[in-house]
């Protein structure tokens, strides 16, 4: 009981640390140095580590982002991305490569497509405005078939005046 009730005191608990000190400066006054050629190798070899050290603290970094994102990339791992996971027999893969190339050739066509889609509802005036020029088209025809005729009259009548 009176070594319990010593130790309370402040003055013991300053003697145990100083204690504990002298302990620690003995064993280091133990330690020899150690030789130069010895510091530098481990001098290079700690630049190492430290490098290792880095590279393995950017990959922990990296992998604790991705623990803190473990609900949501599962949730996306178990999402299946068609809304139905179809499994696709070996003989139809030839196909399913046809698919995608035909597929790939629309998306990029797209929007050509598109566009000829906005055109529907103006295709009756289109068609209204392709009559009218057809129309004239074939009047211009009629009056140029005239004007041919005219000219070849008149040349037969100028061949007539020069031989005569």
């Amino acid at each position: 009981t009176l070594d319990l009730t010593c130790r309370k005191a402040p003055c013991f608990v300053k003697f145990s640390e100083m204690e504990k000190m002298a302990n620690i400066r003995a064993e280091i006054n133990e330690v020899q140095p150690l030789p130069l050629s010895v510091t530098i190798v481990s001098t290079s070899q700690f630049y190492f580590i430290g490098k290792k050290c880095e590279i393995l603290q950017d990959m922990n970094r990296h992998l604790e982002a991705v623990l803190k994102e473990k609900r949501a990339l599962r949730k996306r791992l178990i999402k299946p991305r068609c809304q139905e996971s179809l499994p696709i027999e070996a003989t139809f893969h030839k196909y399913v490569v046809d698919l995608l190339t035909e597929a790939v050739t629309f998306i990029e066509k797209l929007e050509s497509h598109l566009q000829t889609v906005r055109s529907i509802p103006q295709i009756p005036n289109i068609m209204k405005n392709m009559d009218t020029a057809l129309t004239k088209t074939e009047v211009l025809v009629m009056e140029l078939e005239e004007l041919a005729e005219q000219i070849l009259k008149w040349r037969e009548l100028q061949k007539e005046v020069y031989s005569d």
